[in-house]
């Protein structure tokens, strides 16, 4: 256990494919309904990056762009490779029924909020999602803050984004701060700040790490 001036007091957690079931799942039953392939559709956002000079899915979710333009310019981009306009209106709930809590990872969450953990949620996400991921967890029970990316303007890796979370959770110091996430680039990121990380790739691995360190 780490010493006492040492500890870990605050926990900041990934939302999507950490307190959810994989995301990869969730864009499988896109592919598989739309028909689109992955592959196709990273070469179509790559098309939109090089004439645009941004990323289009990152322009997303700092809440640059709106979920109906992101798609709209998506499938442009997709008309000429597929021989015809994609349908594409329904990618939002086609993503979230095959999204699904991960339970035991709520359940830990709650546990270290009970235990006298400061919890935070620091997400990458889009505006217009909202209502539907946080119906899914009890959200504003465990956790005191939410940084939603598409609402503050930055994203996961950028560093102005960690540092607004711990702006906002009052100038706790990085290494007090346990970070969550199934992005190692994420993760790396925030233990360049000075963060421990955890980079969870799936329950049996993460939840006793996360155990470990923070020592309960």
């Amino acid at each position: 256990m780490a010493e006492p001036d040492q500890r870990i007091t605050t926990v900041i957690s990934d939302f999507g494919g950490v307190l959810t079931t994989p995301l990869v799942q969730s864009f499988a039953a896109v592919q598989d309904e739309t028909g689109i392939p992955f592959e196709q559709l990273g070469n179509a956002m790559a098309v939109i990056a090089e004439k645009e000079g941004k990323h289009p899915l990152y322009e997303l979710e700092k809440g640059q762009v709106s979920e109906v333009d992101f798609l709209a310019k998506v499938g442009d981009a997709l008309e000429p490779e597929l021989g015809h306009r994609p349908e594409m209106h329904r990618f939002r709930e086609i993503y979230f029924e095959a999204l699904h809590p991960n339970e035991p990872m709520i359940e830990l969450m709650r546990e270290l909020r009970d235990g006298g953990h400061r919890m935070a949620m620091l997400t990458n996400n889009v505006r217009e999602w909202e209502p539907l991921w946080r119906a899914m967890l009890p959200v504003d029970e465990i956790f005191e803050l939410v940084v939603d990316s598409a609402f503050v303007g930055c994203r996961k890796p950028e560093s102005e984004i960690y540092e607004l979370t711990l702006e906002r959770l009052g100038g706790v110091v990085p290494g007090r701060c346990l970070f969550i996430d199934d992005a190692d680039v994420n993760c790396e990121a925030a233990a360049k700040l000075g963060m421990a990380a955890v980079h969870y790739q799936h329950n049996e691995k993460a939840i006793p790490e996360i155990r470990e360190a923070l020592g309960v």
